[in-house]
């Protein structure tokens, strides 16, 4: 299973010069829990619920008051559409994220999420049983 069979191509951004309060906004309109920072129109960053409560607890300033680009996690880390779901699996828990932008070139075409992971659970194993009996069929 790939990448692109399981990513939301319904994606939320916002500028890294924007405020958190424009964020949240978005956040908030969108139901999501992040908004992937553009700068120039390119992924730059991702905005998450933590990184928001994070940069107001440290600061102490109105959400108003931060920018974006202040408070989300960089360097971004991404996959490709082509990456497989255990190498993107893989590369979310080595870098420690639970949201990753999917990428093709320069190009954001979607996210992979660890919700999306986990609601297609079965699938993978589903998937697994196939592939180990076309194995055990090619053995014989």
């Amino acid at each position: 299973m790939l990448v692109s069979d399981l990513m939301r191509t319904d994606l939320v951004t916002c500028a890294a010069a924007a405020s958190l309060r424009s964020a949240v906004e978005r956040m908030l309109a969108s139901e999501v829990g992040s908004v992937i920072v553009t700068s120039d129109g390119d992924p730059v960053a991702i905005l998450t619920g933590t990184d928001v409560m994070r940069a107001t607890a440290e600061t102490g300033r109105p959400l108003g008051d931060i920018p974006v680009r202040a408070a989300a996690s960089h360097p971004l880390v991404t996959t490709a559409p082509g990456t497989t779901i255990r190498r993107a699996v893989e590369t979310m828990t080595d870098n420690r994220v639970k949201k990753l932008p999917v990428v093709d070139g320069m190009d954001l075409v979607g996210i992979l999420t660890q919700t999306d992971v986990v609601a297609h659970y079965g699938d993978f194993v589903r998937e697994a049983h196939r592939l180990d009996a076309m194995a055990d069929a090619w053995e014989e």
